[in-house]
């Protein structure tokens, strides 16, 4: 028996430098690929996040409109009046993810435009609407966070 754990002891090795070299290499590796990835990601969290409050905005804006015969006439207290409707938009300057920046009356009260920036990324988001029911969406942005570029529609 003294003999078995005698061999046993001497049959046990550790991992060569070497090896552990190449295993912290695979790790240093998978750790380049994956951070940059995982951050672009976190990225686009913050704008799907302040196109969802973009989005609000505007269902909000349509329920003021159902409210006073069709018409966006809230002149310069747009936020405030939007806010009256949904006191779960959040205005700027906001630490968490996004913000309503703007709520603008267009077109002597026949359209709006609602702004929201994404405060971790800078982008913003726009939404107007014209006399004529047209939407249209913009985003911009200083570090190319829409669609890869300066401006695009969303």
């Amino acid at each position: 028996m003294i003999d078995r754990l005698r061999q046993r002891s001497s049959d046990e090795g550790g991992f060569t430098l070497i090896e552990l070299l190449v295993v912290i290499l695979i790790i240093g590796i998978l750790a380049a690929i994956a951070i940059p990835t995982f951050l672009n990601q976190k990225s686009k969290a913050y704008d799907a996040s302040a196109k969802e409050l973009a989005r609000t905005a505007q269902t909000t804006a349509e329920t003021y409109s159902t409210d006073h015969s069709g018409e966006f006439k809230w002149g310069a207290n747009g936020l405030a009046e939007l806010k009256n409707y949904e006191t779960g938009l959040p205005g700027c300057p906001n630490s968490n993810g996004a913000c309503l920046s703007s709520a603008t009356e267009l077109e002597s009260g026949k359209g709006y435009e609602i702004k929201v920036i994404a405060q971790s990324t800078g982008d913003e988001f726009i939404i107007k609407r014209n006399g004529s029911a047209e939407v249209t969406r913009e985003c911009k942005s200083s570090n190319k966070g829409c669609a890869g570029g300066a401006s695009s529609s969303w």
